[in-house]
């Protein structure tokens, strides 16, 4: 296995990114799981507006980030809905890849800087197998 596998990194940033541009726009509409949970005992419309009942929905506020540029899966600004989630998803992925990648970095940067400064003692922890779990030679009896 080569020691820089960038084929394979840029292979998986690339499903990625396809995913988050392309395939995003066909997830479903539905509310999941948490959603539908939160929405038990209320009558809501076709467009999931609350019409009656009491539910813990009726409680929601707007997040403090609701205004932010990327929030509720889009961009704000960009007017083409289907534009605006691959945007978003696009957007997301760089974003989560390059927090990832620098963070590898710092750690890897770390541990070789770790290793150097080791010295003498990071040398004998580095030596072969064999010469530390040589067996003892039978001792001689007359």
């Amino acid at each position: 296995m080569s020691k820089r596998p960038w084929a394979f990194v840029l292979g998986g940033l690339l499903v990625a990114l396809v995913l988050a541009g392309v395939v995003s726009n066909y997830a479903s509409s539905h509310p999941d799981g948490l959603d539908s949970s939160l929405l038990k005992g209320c009558t809501v419309d076709a467009e999931d507006n609350i019409t009656g009942g009491n539910c813990p929905a009726q409680q929601a506020k707007d997040h403090e980030l609701a205004d932010s540029p990327l929030a509720d899966y889009g961009v704000r600004g960009v007017d083409n809905a289907y534009l605006s989630t691959g945007l978003s998803g696009v957007l997301g992925v760089l974003l989560t890849f390059a927090v990832g990648a620098g963070a590898f970095w710092l750690l890897r940067r770390r541990q070789n800087g770790g290793a150097a400064s080791g010295g003498a003692a990071a040398g004998a922890e580095a030596a072969p197998a064999a010469d530390r779990a040589a067996p003892a030679e039978p001792s001689a009896r007359g």
